[in-house]
Protein backbone atom coordinates (compact mmCIF):
# COMPACT_ATOMS: atom_id res chain seq x y z
CA UNK A 1 0.00 0.00 0.00
CA UNK A 2 1.44 3.25 -0.93
CA UNK A 3 2.11 5.91 2.35
CA UNK A 4 2.06 9.31 2.37
CA UNK A 5 4.12 11.09 4.70
CA UNK A 6 3.30 14.97 5.52
CA UNK A 7 6.14 16.18 7.97
CA UNK A 8 7.08 20.13 9.50
CA UNK A 9 10.45 20.63 8.57
CA UNK A 10 11.72 23.30 11.85
CA UNK A 11 11.77 21.42 15.09
CA UNK A 12 10.68 18.63 13.78
CA UNK A 13 13.44 16.83 11.52
CA UNK A 14 15.79 19.74 12.31
CA UNK A 15 16.49 22.67 14.73
CA UNK A 16 18.51 25.22 15.48
CA UNK A 17 21.94 24.75 17.60
CA UNK A 18 20.55 26.28 20.20
CA UNK A 19 17.19 23.73 20.50
CA UNK A 20 19.92 20.50 20.08
CA UNK A 21 20.18 20.76 23.78
CA UNK A 22 22.96 18.74 25.21
CA UNK A 23 24.26 17.34 22.10
CA UNK A 24 27.83 17.76 21.15
CA UNK A 25 28.24 19.08 17.94
CA UNK A 26 30.31 16.50 16.48
CA UNK A 27 26.96 14.61 16.85
CA UNK A 28 25.00 16.61 15.16
CA UNK A 29 24.64 16.92 11.27
CA UNK A 30 24.12 19.82 9.41
CA UNK A 31 20.55 20.13 7.55
CA UNK A 32 19.69 23.82 6.84
CA UNK A 33 21.56 26.93 5.86
CA UNK A 34 21.47 30.48 5.55
CA UNK A 35 22.16 32.57 2.55
CA UNK A 36 25.53 33.32 3.27
CA UNK A 37 26.11 29.39 3.76
CA UNK A 38 26.59 29.00 7.27
CA UNK A 39 24.64 26.38 8.98
CA UNK A 40 21.58 27.57 10.53
CA UNK A 41 20.04 23.99 11.70
CA UNK A 42 21.23 21.03 12.67
CA UNK A 43 19.97 17.14 13.13
CA UNK A 44 19.83 14.33 15.80
CA UNK A 45 20.88 10.94 15.10
CA UNK A 46 17.66 10.27 16.60
CA UNK A 47 16.31 12.96 13.33
CA UNK A 48 18.64 11.64 11.08
CA UNK A 49 16.92 7.76 11.70
CA UNK A 50 13.41 8.74 11.56
CA UNK A 51 14.20 10.59 7.93
CA UNK A 52 16.01 7.35 6.55
CA UNK A 53 13.15 5.52 7.84
CA UNK A 54 10.58 7.72 6.72
CA UNK A 55 12.03 8.65 3.30
CA UNK A 56 12.66 4.72 2.47
CA UNK A 57 9.11 3.96 3.55
CA UNK A 58 6.78 6.78 1.91
CA UNK A 59 6.35 9.69 -0.51
CA UNK A 60 7.48 12.36 2.09
CA UNK A 61 6.22 15.59 1.61
CA UNK A 62 6.92 18.55 3.66
CA UNK A 63 4.80 20.99 4.53
CA UNK A 64 6.78 24.02 5.73
CA UNK A 65 6.43 27.67 6.35
CA UNK A 66 9.52 28.55 4.25
CA UNK A 67 9.62 29.84 1.17
CA UNK A 68 11.03 28.17 -1.67
CA UNK A 69 14.43 29.81 -1.61
CA UNK A 70 14.23 29.13 2.12
CA UNK A 71 13.56 25.24 0.91
CA UNK A 72 16.28 25.24 -1.15
CA UNK A 73 18.70 25.48 1.47
CA UNK A 74 17.51 22.55 3.66
CA UNK A 75 20.12 19.66 2.65
CA UNK A 76 17.19 16.74 2.50
CA UNK A 77 16.50 14.80 -1.14
CA UNK A 78 12.58 15.86 -0.90
CA UNK A 79 11.55 13.24 -4.14
CA UNK A 80 7.68 14.14 -3.80
CA UNK A 81 5.66 17.60 -3.80
CA UNK A 82 6.29 20.32 -1.33
CA UNK A 83 4.00 22.64 0.57
CA UNK A 84 5.36 26.16 1.05
CA UNK A 85 4.44 29.19 3.07
CA UNK A 86 1.97 27.48 5.58
CA UNK A 87 -0.11 25.96 2.56
CA UNK A 88 -0.11 28.92 0.37
CA UNK A 89 2.13 27.32 -2.29
CA UNK A 90 2.38 23.50 -3.65
CA UNK A 91 4.97 22.54 -5.78
CA UNK A 92 5.21 19.74 -7.95
CA UNK A 93 7.25 16.53 -7.90
CA UNK A 94 9.48 18.32 -10.32
CA UNK A 95 9.21 21.84 -8.29
CA UNK A 96 7.45 23.41 -10.60
CA UNK A 97 4.22 25.74 -8.91
CA UNK A 98 0.83 23.97 -9.06
CA UNK A 99 -0.65 26.10 -11.06
CA UNK A 100 -4.59 24.65 -10.30
CA UNK A 101 -3.55 25.16 -6.80
CA UNK A 102 -1.88 28.75 -7.43
CA UNK A 103 -4.66 30.28 -9.08
CA UNK A 104 -7.21 29.46 -6.31
CA UNK A 105 -5.02 31.06 -3.94
CA UNK A 106 -4.61 34.10 -6.26
CA UNK A 107 -8.37 34.47 -6.52
CA UNK A 108 -9.04 34.59 -2.93
CA UNK A 109 -6.17 36.78 -1.71
CA UNK A 110 -7.22 40.17 -2.77
CA UNK A 111 -8.90 41.23 0.54
CA UNK A 112 -7.29 39.20 2.50
CA UNK A 113 -3.70 40.99 1.25
CA UNK A 114 -5.39 44.65 1.72
CA UNK A 115 -5.71 43.78 5.21
CA UNK A 116 -2.45 42.04 5.93
CA UNK A 117 -0.84 45.72 4.58
CA UNK A 118 -3.29 47.51 6.78
CA UNK A 119 -2.20 45.25 9.94
CA UNK A 120 1.18 45.43 8.91
CA UNK A 121 1.18 49.32 9.02
CA UNK A 122 0.44 49.29 12.55
CA UNK A 123 3.05 46.84 13.20
CA UNK A 124 5.40 48.75 11.76
CA UNK A 125 4.68 51.95 14.11
CA UNK A 126 5.23 49.39 16.68
CA UNK A 127 8.16 47.65 15.94
CA UNK A 128 10.44 51.18 14.74
CA UNK A 129 10.28 52.06 19.06
CA UNK A 130 12.26 48.73 19.16
CA UNK A 131 15.30 47.76 16.92
CA UNK A 132 15.58 44.40 18.03
CA UNK A 133 12.21 43.17 16.74
CA UNK A 134 12.39 42.35 13.14
CA UNK A 135 9.85 42.48 10.81
CA UNK A 136 9.91 41.16 7.37
CA UNK A 137 6.78 40.16 4.56
CA UNK A 138 7.27 36.62 3.19
CA UNK A 139 7.06 36.63 -0.45
CA UNK A 140 7.57 34.35 -2.69
CA UNK A 141 6.35 33.32 -6.40
CA UNK A 142 5.92 37.77 -6.67
CA UNK A 143 3.61 37.45 -3.57
CA UNK A 144 3.30 38.18 -0.45
CA UNK A 145 1.18 35.39 1.35
CA UNK A 146 1.96 36.63 5.34
CA UNK A 147 4.36 38.37 7.59
CA UNK A 148 6.39 37.08 10.06
CA UNK A 149 8.56 38.80 13.23
CA UNK A 150 11.51 38.10 14.89
CA UNK A 151 13.58 39.68 17.85
CA UNK A 152 17.62 40.16 17.49
CA UNK A 153 17.90 38.58 20.78
CA UNK A 154 15.14 35.77 21.06
CA UNK A 155 13.14 37.90 23.59
CA UNK A 156 9.70 36.17 23.40
CA UNK A 157 8.44 38.42 25.63
CA UNK A 158 9.19 41.69 23.56
CA UNK A 159 6.71 39.31 21.00
CA UNK A 160 4.15 38.70 23.05
CA UNK A 161 3.73 42.14 24.03
CA UNK A 162 3.82 42.97 20.38
CA UNK A 163 0.65 40.05 19.62
CA UNK A 164 -1.11 41.47 22.30
CA UNK A 165 -0.56 44.94 22.35
CA UNK A 166 -1.04 45.17 18.04
CA UNK A 167 -1.68 41.97 16.74
CA UNK A 168 -5.21 40.74 18.71
CA UNK A 169 -6.27 43.67 19.07
CA UNK A 170 -6.41 44.87 15.43
CA UNK A 171 -9.64 45.27 13.56
CA UNK A 172 -8.43 42.60 10.73
CA UNK A 173 -7.71 39.83 13.22
CA UNK A 174 -11.17 40.45 15.54
CA UNK A 175 -12.97 40.79 12.39
CA UNK A 176 -11.46 37.03 11.24
CA UNK A 177 -9.58 38.04 7.82
CA UNK A 178 -6.23 37.19 9.57
CA UNK A 179 -5.18 35.04 12.53
CA UNK A 180 -1.24 34.84 13.95
CA UNK A 181 0.61 32.07 15.21
CA UNK A 182 3.19 32.44 18.24
CA UNK A 183 5.93 29.96 18.18
CA UNK A 184 9.50 30.16 20.39
CA UNK A 185 10.50 33.60 18.75
CA UNK A 186 8.48 33.30 15.83
CA UNK A 187 5.32 35.77 15.62
CA UNK A 188 3.32 35.34 11.55
CA UNK A 189 0.39 36.88 11.15
CA UNK A 190 -1.54 35.17 8.18
CA UNK A 191 -4.71 35.35 5.65
CA UNK A 192 -7.00 33.31 7.10
CA UNK A 193 -7.33 31.35 3.87
CA UNK A 194 -3.75 30.07 4.35
CA UNK A 195 -3.16 26.68 6.43
CA UNK A 196 -1.04 23.89 5.98
CA UNK A 197 -4.22 22.12 6.69
CA UNK A 198 -6.20 23.69 3.17
CA UNK A 199 -3.02 22.39 1.27
CA UNK A 200 -2.61 18.58 2.44
CA UNK A 201 -6.35 17.84 2.11
CA UNK A 202 -5.74 19.71 -1.53
CA UNK A 203 -2.60 16.50 -1.80
CA UNK A 204 -4.83 13.79 -0.19
CA UNK A 205 -7.51 14.40 -2.37
CA UNK A 206 -5.39 14.54 -5.53
CA UNK A 207 -3.66 11.01 -4.23
CA UNK A 208 -7.26 9.63 -3.97
CA UNK A 209 -7.93 9.80 -7.52
CA UNK A 210 -4.66 8.11 -8.32
CA UNK A 211 -4.82 5.31 -5.42
CA UNK A 212 -7.46 3.20 -4.28
CA UNK A 213 -5.65 2.52 -0.66
CA UNK A 214 -2.97 4.87 0.48
CA UNK A 215 -1.90 5.34 4.62
CA UNK A 216 -1.22 8.98 5.77
CA UNK A 217 0.98 9.98 8.29
CA UNK A 218 1.48 13.31 10.18
CA UNK A 219 4.32 14.87 11.91
CA UNK A 220 4.82 18.10 13.03
CA UNK A 221 5.79 20.45 16.33
CA UNK A 222 3.36 23.30 16.50
CA UNK A 223 -0.13 23.97 17.02
CA UNK A 224 -0.34 25.45 13.32
CA UNK A 225 0.56 21.55 12.25
CA UNK A 226 -2.20 20.08 14.40
CA UNK A 227 -4.68 20.59 11.76
CA UNK A 228 -3.08 19.06 9.17
CA UNK A 229 -1.79 16.15 11.28
CA UNK A 230 -5.58 15.69 12.09
CA UNK A 231 -6.65 14.77 8.28
CA UNK A 232 -4.03 12.05 8.40
CA UNK A 233 -4.66 8.53 9.80
CA UNK A 234 -1.87 8.55 12.15
CA UNK A 235 0.17 11.45 14.06
CA UNK A 236 3.81 11.90 15.31
CA UNK A 237 4.85 14.82 17.47
CA UNK A 238 8.37 15.30 18.53
CA UNK A 239 9.11 15.63 22.36
CA UNK A 240 10.08 19.16 24.14
CA UNK A 241 7.68 20.96 21.47
CA UNK A 242 4.40 23.30 21.39
CA UNK A 243 2.38 20.23 20.12
CA UNK A 244 4.02 17.91 22.63
CA UNK A 245 3.47 20.65 25.70
CA UNK A 246 -0.42 20.31 24.75
CA UNK A 247 -0.83 16.91 25.74
CA UNK A 248 1.79 16.61 28.57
Amino acid sequence: MQSLVFTDLDDTLFQTLRKCGDHALADLDPRAYLKDGSIISYATSKQNWLWQWINHQSHVIPVTARSFDALTRVDLPFQAEAILNHGAVILDKNRQINLEWHDYMTNLLPPYAEALADLWHAILAHTHQDSALKPRLIEDFGIDWYGVIKHADGDEAALDNLRQSVVMTHDTVTSGLLYCHFNGNNLAVLPKIIGKAYAVNYLIEYYGKHFDQFTTIGIGDSETDLPFMSLCDYAMVPKNTQLRAMFA
